[in-house]
């Protein structure tokens, strides 16, 4: 079958690229490796300097983060994975604070330029038509403002529908590469977190609609699901964990009022099996974040669950979930847009799951946040709040009845050092405070 387009080779697409544009990269599973490779030649090459980078969270490598390319490549992410931790933490790259929903809108607003979008797609179809596969997120927002649109196309890479659908009369150059998509790599689920997913799962009712991520808990949380009826999904991502819960009909979005009987993502990531049943798939629909993660999207679908996480939580129940005190470990994320979504939704529920502890037995509930903590789900917006000990719901509380429960839920070890730091913050009332 002819070509309906004229490759060219990667240094070659990569030629439009001079000094001071702003560069965005599709993410995730989506990053083009190869014209992300091509693009850092010819800075290693010193053919520009001053190149601002952004995007998401990408898999693979990130060479433009690294100290060879300090003053040739500015990097503002808009989520911290781990391929740039080390050059935000040390101050070689930044981090750009927002919430997922509103990213495509800093570009179509003016708040940033995009001279060059670098995306992943699919093969083209007979229509003409090119899809950006498991990671639609921000990158129509860029697209909507780019000078040029560079297109890696990659057979391996699943059509997916909804917004991810494009013609290819919006992309400009067009390279190939057939590197297959990275895959997640699950740990195997632990007894903790086997003990924090049945705990959330009892709070999921039948016909509920979840939002979860990827990991070792939600994969556990979505192991509890398996006697659940008639589930949705409206979620930022989802992984493997879910395919189970298809077949045996568990998730079928009957109950949606939004999308009903689809399964509602902006980017996703998983093994070989979640691609496959990714293809051709008509009740998956890939959306831009800015719909996904609109809260007040989000809080028309009945039942609404979201379950997140977080690195610590104080005793009055704010949820630090993009630092370690001062150095920024992730991001914000979608986090805060599905925990007030869903916590406006007809009988919604906002859950924020995680282990009592540290790997290294550091309590995870804390007095006080660290020096310089991000607060992500503020006091004022948190709801439930589950570990292994056990699940409490922290809304309409006062700060020492949340204190109280918090403490209820902390590891063992922990409680007594807990009890104290809440009497030295309140006084010894705190002790006959009721919950």
């Amino acid at each position: 079958m002819k070509k309906s387009y004229q490759p060219v080779s990667a240094q070659e697409a990569v030629k439009v690229i001079k000094s001071g544009d702003h560069i965005h990269i599709s993410c995730v599973a989506a990053a083009p490796q190869s014209l992300i490779k091509a693009m850092c030649d010819r800075g290693r090459n010193h053919e520009f300097e001053n190149v601002y980078i952004h995007h998401l969270h990408t898999e693979g490598p990130a060479p433009y983060a690294e100290p060879e390319f300090e003053g040739i490549f500015h990097h503002d992410a808009f989520f911290v994975g781990k391929n740039v931790r080390p050059a935000v933490q040390s101050g070689l790259a930044d981090y750009i604070p927002v919430n997922l929903s509103e990213i495509p809108s800093f570009y179509r607003m003016g708040y940033l330029p995009c001279d060059v979008l670098l995306v992943m797609v699919s093969e083209p179809d007979e229509n003409g038509y090119v899809s950006l596969g498991t990671s639609v997120a921000d990158t129509l927002g860029a697209m909507d403002v780019a000078k040029c649109v560079i297109a890696e196309v990659n057979p391996n890479m699943p059509r997916c529908f909804g917004d991810a659908m494009i013609p290819m009369s919006r992309i400009n150059v067009f390279v190939e590469n057939d590197e297959p998509l990275y895959p997640a790599h699950m740990a195997p689920i632990d007894e903790i977190s086997k003990q924090i997913g049945k705990n959330c799962a009892a709070l999921i009712d039948d016909g509920a609609c979840i939002q979860m991520g990827i990991g070792t808990i939600p994969n556990a949380i979505l192991a509890e699901l398996g006697n659940h009826k008639d589930l949705g999904v409206h979620t930022e991502m989802f992984s493997d964990g879910v395919l189970p819960l298809v077949e045996k009909g568990v998730i079928n979005g009957r109950n949606k009022k939004l999308d009903t009987g689809k399964m509602v993502s902006t980017f996703l990531m998983g093994s070989q099996k979640l691609y496959s049943f990714l293809n051709n798939n008509p009740d998956v629909l890939m959306k831009e974040c800015s719909y996904t993660n609109d809260p007040f999207i989000v809080a028309q679908q009945p039942k609404m669950t979201a379950i997140n996480s977080g690195i610590e939580i104080d005793l009055t129940g704010q949820v630090c979930a993009d630092s370690i005190g001062t150095k920024v470990f992730s991001g914000c994320g979608g986090q805060i847009d599905f925990v007030y979504g869903a916590s406006r939704a007809p009988q919604g529920k906002a859950i924020m799951a995680m282990p009592s502890a540290t790997n290294k037995g550091v309590s995870k509930i804390v007095p006080t946040l660290k020096t310089g903590a991000g607060v992500v789900t503020t006091r004022f917006h948190i709801h439930h709040f589950v570990t292994e000990y056990g699940a409490v719901d922290l809304y309409g509380k006062s700060m020492q009845q949340r204190a109280k429960l918090l403490i209820s839920v902390a590891h063992p070890d922990h409680r007594e050092e807990l009890e104290r730091a809440a009497v030295e913050r309140w006084g010894t009332g705190f002790l006959n405070v009721k919950i």
